[in-house]
């Protein structure tokens, strides 16, 4: 399998705050990990440093082999590559359904608008929402909200999809919707990062499991071992703690 992204000794400080210490890790083509941990722990840090939403202190991030810090791609086109999901959605509230989904097409991939609209139009009907394209964000539920923003980041055609938590904004009755929606990629063979609280999905979805806590990383592996087997103390008292809940 060959590394999309590939992060070498990266550092991320607020002041005197070190947030990321030292990370090092890979995602190959195909691969859904899943980022587990206590609030605190930098998982989201990671993943606004791995879109550039935070700029690292120090470090390398390789896309395709490229360190983006140093090469001279531009922010926009980078990060059509490495899609978002947001926790909050991040929707544009004056415009559509269908509009959200094709403005970032038109802006930067350049695409002329009845492009745009196919491809929009395609994504809303994977995420099941072509029903409410006429609609504006604050007419529809969290849970049809974050299918929209997961249709506007496909329809960017990005080579991995990352997700900052996707389901904590959303009530519970919600969330088993966003998540069909996410496993459904996952078996697509999407690229796929998540942040997740929803250990049932990071045990059954993911390829590889990692366990964040202070910064570190202390554990990267398969599921069935992070869960039954973990080798750490840490990653021990994180999930009794979690599953207990």
């Amino acid at each position: 399998m060959k590394n999309i992204i590939e992060i070498r000794h990266l550092k991320k400080s607020f002041g005197n705050n070190e947030v990321l210490k030292d990370i090092n890790f890979s995602v190959s083509k195909g691969e859904v990990v899943c980022i587990i941990g206590s609030s605190g722990s930098g998982k989201s840090t990671l993943l606004r440093c791995l879109n550039l939403l935070e700029y690292p202190t120090s470090g390398e991030i390789l896309y395709r082999g490229q360190n983006i810090l140093e090469h001279n791609m531009s922010n926009a086109v980078y990060r059509a590559k490495m899609g978002m999901v947001f926790q909050q959605f991040n929707l544009f509230n004056n415009l559509t359904v269908l509009d959200n989904c094709m403005v970032g097409q038109i802006k930067v991939l350049k695409k002329d608008t009845r492009e745009a609209r196919k491809s929009a139009m395609q994504y809303l009907e994977l995420v099941g929402m072509t029903r409410f394209i006429n609609a504006r964000p604050n007419q529809i539920s969290g849970g049809q909200k974050q299918r929209v923003a997961i249709a506007r980041a496909l329809s960017m055609e990005p080579e991995a999809l990352l997700f900052d938590e996707p389901t904590s904004a959303l009530d519970p009755e919600l969330v088993g919707e966003v998540l069909r929606v996410m496993k459904n990629l996952a078996q697509s063979g999407l690229t796929m990062l998540v942040v997740t609280h929803e250990m049932g999905f990071a045990r059954d979805v993911a390829n590889r499991v990692v366990f964040m806590d202070s910064g570190v990383i202390v554990e990267d592996d398969v599921p069935e071992l992070i869960f039954n087997n973990p080798k750490n103390e840490r990653t021990r008292i994180f999930l009794k703690r979690i599953l207990e809940d």
